[in-house]
């Protein structure tokens, strides 16, 4: 019995010294889960910020100012931006509205989304959302079909009462995207990309002038318009279902043979 005790009491504590132990060794929680993600907006089309898909950029500003981010998009993407701006304290009725733009700064419809909502006196926070349409790898130049390249996200308040201009506001901004593929894939290439085509580095040459350069972010693995897309797979399987039918309709309307009422001499 004693040396049941005394092993119980060493096990306990023993479980007791590794508890602390482990949670150290454990990875504790980071204050943000994207470090490098941006913690301002620009103020213009050129100024814009530019944040990668699945990031999640932060900005402060007050209200009146335009925020401005830029993202980029390749074929068969559908992208989301979500925007939450979070309100002072003590104001009245805000409505706020988030606008998407692509690379000839050409406004994009949404598919669906609250792309303008109104914040109620006092509310804490108003949340917006914007699903575009699928990037699709060439369009006719008549049409606003949105093409791969750089996206721009524009972020403002429409409508405050006089009183509330000015006042500090918070903003996180994400993008997001779904594959959507063989479903909405469109044939045919785009020459280039939609990217911005120049820009200032932050940093400026020997001169004293500030370079111009072509945008600094894109696909990791290249843009991927061409003539390859999944539209190819269901077309081979749609004429591979035709071709079946077609067989199954010829065996059921020819019948069996020589109909039995016609003399074999015949």
């Amino acid at each position: 019995m004693r040396i049941t005790r005394a092993l119980g009491a060493a096990l306990l504590t023993l479980g007791l010294a590794a508890g602390p132990a482990a949670a150290d060794s454990s990875p504790s929680p980071s204050a943000s889960a994207d470090g490098d993600a941006p913690t301002q907006a620009g103020t213009s089309f050129r100024t814009a910020t530019e944040i990668d898909q699945g990031q999640q950029a932060t900005a402060s500003g007050s209200t009146g100012d335009y925020l401005y981010w830029s993202f980029p998009a390749d074929t068969g993407q559908r992208p989301t931006v979500k925007a939450t701006v979070k309100l002072p304290g003590t104001h009245g009725a805000e409505t706020w509205q988030l606008d998407v733009y692509d690379g000839l700064r050409r406004r994009q419809a949404c598919q669906y989304g609250a792309q303008t909502r109104t914040a109620a006196q006092g509310a804490a926070s108003v949340e917006l959302a914007c699903v575009l349409r699928t990037v699709r790898g060439w369009s006719e130049p008549w049409a606003n079909d949105p093409l791969p390249g750089t996206y721009y996200v524009r972020l403002t308040v429409v409508d405050l009462a006089a009183a509330d201009l000015g006042q500090p506001v918070n903003a996180e901004v994400r993008v997001d995207s779904k594959d959507i593929g063989g479903a909405a894939a469109v044939d045919g290439s785009l020459g280039k990309p939609l990217v911005p085509g120049i820009a200032a580095k932050p940093e400026t040459s020997k001169g004293g002038s500030k370079e111009a350069v072509l945008s600094s972010f894109g696909q990791d693995d290249g843009w991927s318009s061409g003539w390859w897309s999944d539209r190819w797979v269901w077309t081979g399987i749609g004429a591979i279902l035709a071709a079946l039918a077609g067989i199954g309709g010829y065996a059921l309307t020819r019948g069996s043979g020589r109909p039995s009422r016609v003399p074999p001499g015949a």
